[in-house]
């Protein structure tokens, strides 16, 4: 799956954000000061970023392209 660009329910961009969450996350951040650091309050848009799994090396090992 990739990143959606804007919030399925309230329509808040938050596709740029991605990158960025990973980012914090590894620098040791927990995943509550990361959203609040990205500005992510509403908890719609907190879900999508927490509930996001990316699959697309997974998908990749299946069809070539």
């Amino acid at each position: 799956m990739i990143i959606p660009v804007r919030c399925f329910t309230c329509g808040k961009p938050v596709g740029h954000l991605h990158e960025k969450y990973l980012e914090l996350l590894k620098e040791g951040k927990t995943i509550k000061e990361a959203l609040d650091e990205l500005g992510l309050e509403r908890y719609c848009c907190r879900a999508l970023m927490m509930g996001h799994i990316d699959l697309m090396d997974k998908i990749g090992k299946y069809k070539d392209f």
